[in-house]
């Protein structure tokens, strides 16, 4: 926002604003200010010491050739990153630290009693303590060495560091945590419905310890049940304006990496006093339905609660009984499942997309390694703890959405979604059309319905995993903010997240506000719009950092593969390239433009997501089924590198008359001899 009252902008008065600067590979800089049609472009040699993702204050200049705003940064308000991971060069009389990602484009300066034992070549982690406004370098002082920790911990530790995700909480955090009783407070029973006496359970990973939700469920009279969702109440514990707070929202997620969690909150919070572990009393925040068989709900309450789960399951344990095997509380699971299986009909109904995505889990040895990897399946059991937990979140934000205060919406926390990019759409939809799938586009209604009728007709054919995927891009990303526009995908008018604030900070904030709509109480936030945005940033962080990791375990684990053969199913492409996943393993890795120049020369055709052969019409598009051999696994990189072993005999009737084929039958056929060898 501007500092100065905002005005036209004039070359000749220069003006200050401050916003988000990001920083492309060419080292150009732009900076995002809120209200501005356009970012402003700052070049490399006028960012002083501001770095990509810092909140700057920048004086803009005048214009660039494209009528561009063009400024200079004449200061940084708040640091993205501080920590960075890499290695030390250390001199006799002071020592470099070179970074290890390339978002730090200089050397840190340490000084010899700053090094803390820390020698050359050492692998550290090192914060930045001071960087003066004309030096050129920063510098730093080592907090952490890890040389002597193993390999993964060293690429684990520096994912999360890089990402801006603080390995440790300040002692001040700890010490707050530390400070708070197990024992349930007898006043503030008092204040809450007690519900310990009522069949309550939890659903979770088998390896989860943080416990955000339970679900209950009881008889009452007629066909009714009275099923309840209880989320963990953080927002007891964790009040604005403390320590913990603080920390919280600084980190506002936590990041779940294939051997460990960053968790947002200490884990005496997370895994102990918050965590809804069985057979312990535990203050909950708890969405109550009247609701019965076929899912028409009757009434619901929201509130404080206290509450006492009486097992816990593993997603395995429901998922066996759901098919059939006995188990504890049967009876009600499978209740709960018949439930929440007509609500997952009902949402589609009212323009829900059904998107499905897989994902993967890699099985660790002791030290870290992967020894194999695991697709994820959704099963009933976890569609029975998503759907209430929807219900509860729209639920919610429904209430919200109706209270006013001086006639004006409560700002309350949204998680919202937009509908599709139009020229994304477009191009997909032109695309669809080769496979016999055509789309309505009226309306964002009928667009849904078209997506939903697409996966019907493409579910076990060949082209199903291209068009879910590409569809899935065409997507706009979710975010946190006031203004509610609907969660399209969901095919929700009011959507937020209040079911999982152990892990999310959106979540405390939704609580915190609607206890003072419970309570009419409301006091406004004024800066909620400015921390939705730092959610949504810290929520793409999470997620980068989770990819990183991910890909560093794929890169190990296809290390011992060099050399060897899969099927594989082209998963992208580009203008250098393509990417390839293998089949077995969902381990994706890059196929090179210049590994393709022996057979012909490619160019990217964005409308049809393929690479087509500008002489022989060969083209590698999305989704195609293609046999790959593993050439390198880089870790350093993070890099898997395929060759092509077959050339799919495809033409574009355009480029290439029948007279060709032959040619390029012989060619695949010498081709894979080739590759084979």
């Amino acid at each position: 926002m501007p500092d100065k009252k905002k005005k036209k902008s004039n070359p000749g008065n220069s003006q200050l604003y401050t916003g988000k600067l990001a920083v492309v590979r060419s080292g150009m800089g732009f900076v995002i200010v809120e209200g501005q049609d356009k970012d402003i472009l700052v070049k490399r040699e006028d960012m002083g010491t501001a770095l990509d993702g810092d909140i700057v204050r920048v004086e803009v200049r005048g214009y660039e050739k494209k009528g561009r705003l063009e400024g200079a940064i004449t200061g940084v308000v708040t640091r993205k990153q501080i920590d960075f991971s890499g290695k030390l060069d250390v001199k006799p009389h002071f020592a470099f630290f070179i970074a290890d990602k390339t978002n730090m484009p200089v050397d840190i300066f340490v000084p010899l009693h700053l090094l803390h034992d820390a020698k050359d070549g050492d692998h550290a982690i090192v914060r930045i303590v001071d960087w003066p406004e004309k030096a050129k370098n920063p510098v730093g002082e080592v907090i952490t060495i890890l040389t002597n920790e193993t390999k993964n911990e060293i690429a684990m530790q520096g994912i999360l560091i890089d990402s801006g995700f603080p390995l440790k909480f300040p002692d001040d955090v700890l010490e707050e945590a530390a400070r708070f009783s197990e024992i349930i407070d007898k006043k503030e029973i008092k204040h809450r419905k007690d519900l310990r006496d009522i069949l309550t359970f939890t659903i979770d990973p088998v390896d989860a310890k943080d416990f955000d939700d339970a679900i209950s469920i009881r008889a009452l009279k007629g066909d009714m049940y009275e099923i309840g969702v209880h989320i963990a109440d953080v927002s007891y514990y964790v009040t604005p304006g403390t320590e913990l707070d603080k920390e919280a929202y600084k980190r506002a997620t936590s990041v779940y990496l294939p051997d460990r969690v960053s968790p947002m909150l200490p884990e005496r919070l997370s895994n102990e006093l918050c965590s809804l572990r069985p057979n312990e009393d535990k203050y909950a925040f708890s969405a109550i339905f009247q609701i019965n068989e076929n899912g028409k709900i009757k009434d619901h309450w929201l509130g404080r609660t206290i509450i006492r789960s009486k097992t816990r399951f593993a997603y395995e344990d429901v998922q066996v009984m759901i098919e059939g095997a006995d188990g504890p509380h049967k009876a009600e699971v499978m209740l709960l499942n018949k439930i929440a299986q007509t609500l997952r009909q009902q949402r589609f109904r009212m323009g829900a997309i059904n998107f499905s995505s897989t994902e993967v889990r890699f099985k660790l040895d002791e030290t870290g390694a992967p020894v194999s990897i695991v697709v994820k399946e959704s099963k009933e059991a976890h569609q029975l703890v998503e759907e209430f937990m929807l219900l509860a979140n729209k639920t919610v934000a429904e209430y919200v959405s109706k209270i006013k205060v001086k006639d004006k919406p409560v700002p309350f926390p949204y998680r919202v979604h937009d509908v599709p990019d139009a020229e994304k759409l477009k191009m997909f939809t032109t695309f669809a059309l080769r496979f016999g799938v055509k789309f309505d586009l009226g309306s964002p209604e009928s667009i849904a319905k078209s997506f939903n009728e697409m996966l019907t007709l493409v579910k076990g054919k060949p082209e199903q995993h291209v068009l879910e995927s590409l569809g899935i891009r065409t997507m706009s990303k979710a975010v946190y903010t006031t203004e509610n526009i609907g969660h399209y995908g969901l095919g929700f008018a009011d959507y937020c997240h209040f079911t999982s604030p152990i892990r999310r900070y959106p979540d405390v904030l939704a609580h915190r506000i609607l206890q003072e709509c419970l309570d009419n109480d409301v006091h406004p936030a004024k800066q909620l719009e400015q921390q939705c945005r730092h959610c949504s940033d810290q929520e793409r962080r999470a997620m980068e950092a989770e990819r990183g990791a991910n890909k560093y375990k794929q890169v190990e684990y296809m290390q011992q593969f060099v050399g060897e053969d899969f099927d594989a199913v082209i998963s992208g492409v580009s203008s250098f390239g393509f990417w390839a996943e293998t089949v077995l393993h969902k381990c994706e890795g890059m196929i090179s433009k210049s590994d393709l120049a022996e057979f012909d020369d490619f160019e990217l055709m964005e409308n049809e997501y393929a690479l087509v052969g500008r002489g022989t019409g060969i083209r590698f598009r999305m989704g195609d089924n293609i046999k790959v051999r593993v050439v390198a696994a880089n870790l350093e990189k993070r890099q898997i590198d395929y060759t092509v072993l077959d050339l799919p005999v495809q033409k574009i009737a355009r480029r290439q008359g029948p007279s060709q084929a032959p040619r390029q039958e012989k060619q695949k056929r010498s081709t894979t001899q080739k590759r084979r060898k």
